[in-house]
């Protein structure tokens, strides 16, 4: 840090297994990635090429490149794999891993119909090749879980070898965790947690309303994602008390 300041809440340091940024890389140009690593690598935990953007962005080799270069692992967005599922090619996407050394790769169902019991298959397979992070929720705003159904969802993929599981609210944040106008489904969360441990568990959290709750409930170190590329300072202030939306919420904890 640049000075000194007092009663600042500490900090995971990377590696992280807990206290998590995963930022999602929506089609970044090679020279667009270049400037958010020069300022913001040291808090980016992880990157996801959303969706499927992969399949068509020009210079993908040179992107996971840059990424790793500046030791930050790179994974498919779920629909990539839901892509290659629904046309049964599911040994082509995990010669892709292999052809792009990619370390970590996300199941999701969200846009497929995919019984749970082939979901936790492909991720008990997966978990032998890479690192899996495993999608709960639909993309479908009006596919709703019960809390209960959330907790028996991911507790099966983290016994199947998820090394954390995934929260669903699409890049928007209105689905899934979330009601349409970005609100935390509180009570939901609440129950979720009163079964899975919260450093299992990546809350995708685009809206920096969303951050803010998850920080004020589970404090610096919980686990964000789909983070806009924009954002990846500006969270880190947030996490440290050092925006007005959590200007308080840590002074005098320490």
């Amino acid at each position: 840090m640049n000075y000194h300041l007092t009663q600042i809440p500490e900090r995971t340091q990377r590696p992280r297994q807990n206290g998590l940024t995963m930022v999602m890389d929506k089609g970044l140009s090679l020279r667009e990635a270049e400037d958010m690593l020069s300022t913001g690598a040291a808090f980016i935990d992880i990157v996801k090429l959303g969706w499927a953007t992969s399949y068509i962005f020009p210079k993908l080799e040179e992107k996971i490149a840059l990424y790793r270069a500046a030791n930050i692992p790179v994974y498919f967005g779920g629909t990539l794999f839901e892509a290659f599922v629904v046309r049964n090619q599911f040994v082509d996407y995990q010669r892709l891993l292999d052809k792009y050394k990619l370390q970590y790769a996300e199941v999701s169902d969200g846009s497929i119909d995919l019984r749970h019991e082939e979901k936790c298959r492909y991720i008990h397979t997966l978990a032998k090749q890479v690192t899996v992070l495993s999608e709960v929720g639909s993309k479908d705003a009006e596919k709703i879980y019960a809390p209960y159904q959330w907790i028996q969802l991911m507790q099966a993929e983290l016994d199947a070898g998820s090394w954390k599981v995934i929260g669903e609210s699409r890049e928007a944040g209105n689905v899934g965790l979330f009601r349409a106008t970005g609100e935390v489904r509180q009570g939901l969360v609440q129950e979720i947690l009163t079964k899975i441990p919260s450093e299992k568990i990546l809350w995708e959290a685009p809206q920096k309303s969303q951050q803010v709750w998850f920080i004020k409930l589970l404090g610096a170190n919980v686990n964000l994602g789909n983070i806009p590329t924009s954002e990846v300072i500006p969270l880190e202030t947030i996490r440290l008390g050092l925006r007005g939306d959590t200007f308080s919420f840590f002074l005098n904890k320490n």
